[in-house]
């Protein structure tokens, strides 16, 4: 099919972008640090970090790891939410010639455990309020070299206050202990005394590994290279171009980072693209806490606002909504759900920009389609593909479909990761022959281009824009010893846009329910969780025993 998206493009986004153009993130960023010195980069709770700090942490970190004799390429896991210390930390992975692993911090011991592993990663980098989780698994890992951060590190003479409130009064720091831990501000002054040795990258040495589900329940590392990072960055900046080109009234565009940053949207679009663009990056550490979001983003002229559905509703029904300063809202990014139209009209009426919904995945760094930044109404589609990328519409055989006709998303790109970390099973079950990556969503694309998703081939449930796998949630739940049966699917939910419900054949009838929402609590994170749960006395199956999910999602059983 020849590019007949291209006709959709705004005036001035290029049909390519040139991903060679740095031959490593870590060129991007110092390129930023070296033009943006004196710029803030990144505020957190009133303090502001500049480029030229961010540039001299970083690179203390940086030398710090490199003297513990990690060799090049070695894995070092962030387990923050968005504070001051994650883009010294990710900046400082990447100088010193590693691999990021992002970790929800979030995560249960077990969920933890499995990631860390799975990568092999020899250091991790940690928020002290979820120290405990790692306490619990640290010794069954390859880490080596633990260390731990405190809210109040880089916030000077006001730190100490903050990490006595977060201790003392909120009680958010549950009691640990890991003998050998090193605190994130000494790295720092033990690095200073060390020299960073500048490290050769190119474009194919792995940068991230960017974990997500899969069919088989168990999550697996898409291996995201400097150069698809890159790639989707650049692209990212041109298709926001139309908007910001020519704003000479905006000194230094405002980015909200809300989202967090070990998600992939928000590493690409919130992190590494407002680097790239000298931004300033509003951080958000606890996104659920709206009058604290609120508080936090007053004074500042929001000029990009990436979010998920559920936190533009949650804003929208903010009694303080009005306290926030959209007047140069340039753009208002919507990825990971899909945006609902009642949220999508309500936020055009208010603020007079629309929410841009677009379409990506850990597996392509993670951008792939959006809509034009210029539009101005909601169009229910997730856009056209971005410069240098191709989407094919394909049936089970491989084969492209005619225009309107349903079929799976599959897209080529310089953003496509180089596979799944040491799984070439995985790898080859989602890459066709030509290089395409199978994305497991149905969609149809109309004669403009612009693609909508109309299902999803796996049975895989999407909360608030998470992926969450049906098998994980059912190994787990089948563990419990009342459990005979378990089926996990996704039921629409007004607030996170689907939710896990779980169908259960018991085996001991003392079970209930609550039973089953206290043992989750301990082995899954909060978005994986049921929400609700159905007892029933037999499942439905096919003729060779498999549950058949969809007919329990769609009421057929």
């Amino acid at each position: 099919m020849d590019k007949i998206w291209l006709k959709s493009y705004p005036p001035g986004v290029p049909a390519e972008i040139d991903p060679t153009r740095y031959a490593s993130i870590t060129a991007l960023l110092e390129e930023a640090f070296r033009e943006h010195r004196a710029k803030p980069a990144f505020v957190c709770m009133g303090k502001e970090l500049s480029y030229g700090e961010l540039d001299a942490l970083s690179r203390k970190l940086a030398a710090w790891l490199q003297s513990k004799g990690l060799v090049r390429g070695a894995r070092i896991a962030i387990m923050m939410p968005n504070v001051l210390q994650y883009p010294v930390a990710i900046a400082a992975i990447l100088r010193a010639g590693y691999v990021v692993v992002n970790v929800n911090p979030l995560y249960t011991p077990r969920e933890l455990e499995h990631q860390l592993k799975d990568s092999g990663a020899e250091a991790i980098i940690l928020l002290e309020n979820f120290a405990v989780t790692l306490q619990a698994i640290v010794r069954n890992t390859a880490v080596k070299h633990v260390v731990v951060a405190a809210m109040g590190d880089l916030m000077g003479v006001k730190g100490a206050l903050v990490n006595f409130v977060v201790r003392k009064m909120k009680k958010m720091v549950p009691a640990w202990n890991l003998p050998g831990h090193v605190k994130f501000n000494t790295a720092i002054a033990e690095g200073a005394r060390q020299s960073l040795k500048p490290v050769q990258q190119g474009p194919n040495d792995v940068a991230f590994l960017q974990y997500t589900g899969g069919t088989t329940g168990v999550a697996k590392g898409a291996t995201l290279l400097h150069r698809n990072l890159i790639a989707n960055v650049l692209q990212s900046e041109v298709w926001l171009n139309p908007v910001r080109a020519n704003r000479t009234d905006i000194d230094q565009f405002i980015t909200v980072v809300a989202l967090p940053l070990y998600h992939v949207f928000a590493l690409t679009v919130c992190g590494l693209l407002t680097i790239r663009t000298g931004g300033l990056g509003v951080l958000i550490p606890n996104p659920r806490d709206i009058p604290g979001m609120i508080k936090a983003l007053q004074g500042y002229a929001i000029n990009t606002i990436p979010a998920v559905n559920t936190l533009y509703n949650a804003l929208l029904n903010s009694p303080d909504f009005h306290k926030l300063d959209f007047s140069k809202l340039l753009t208002a990014n919507g990825g990971g759900m899909a945006v609902q139209e009642v949220v999508a009209k309500r936020w055009f009426e208010l603020t007079h920009t629309p929410i841009v919904e677009g379409y990506g995945l850990s597996e392509t760094s993670p951008s792939v389609t959006c809509n034009p930044v210029t539009v101005t109404e909601y169009s229910g589609t997730i856009g056209v593909p971005l410069p240098s990328t191709e989407v094919s519409i394909r049936d089970d055989d491989g084969n492209e479909v005619p225009l309107g006709r349903p079929g799976e998303i599959c897209i080529r790109g310089p953003q496509v990761m180089a596979g799944y970390w040491n799984r070439p099973e995985e790898t080859a079950k989602v890459m066709t022959a030509d290089g395409f990556f199978k994305s497991g969503d149905v969609g149809v694309m109309n004669e403009g281009g612009f693609v909508k998703i109309v299902d999803r081939k796996k049975d895989m449930i999407l909360v608030s824009g998470f992926n969450v796998y049906p098998n994980e949630i059912e190994d787990v739940v089948a563990k419990l010893p009342g459990v005979f049966e378990v089926a996990a699917v996704g039921v629409p939910d007004q607030h996170s846009g689907e939710a896990v419900k779980l169908f259960v054949v018991k085996k001991d009838e003392a079970l209930t329910d609550a039973d089953i929402f206290a043992y989750c609590k301990t082995q899954l994170t909060g978005y994986k969780r049921p929400k609700t749960v159905e007892f029933r006395t037999e499942l439905p199956k096919s003729n060779v025993g498999k549950i058949l999910r969809r007919e329990l999602r769609d009421g057929r059983a």
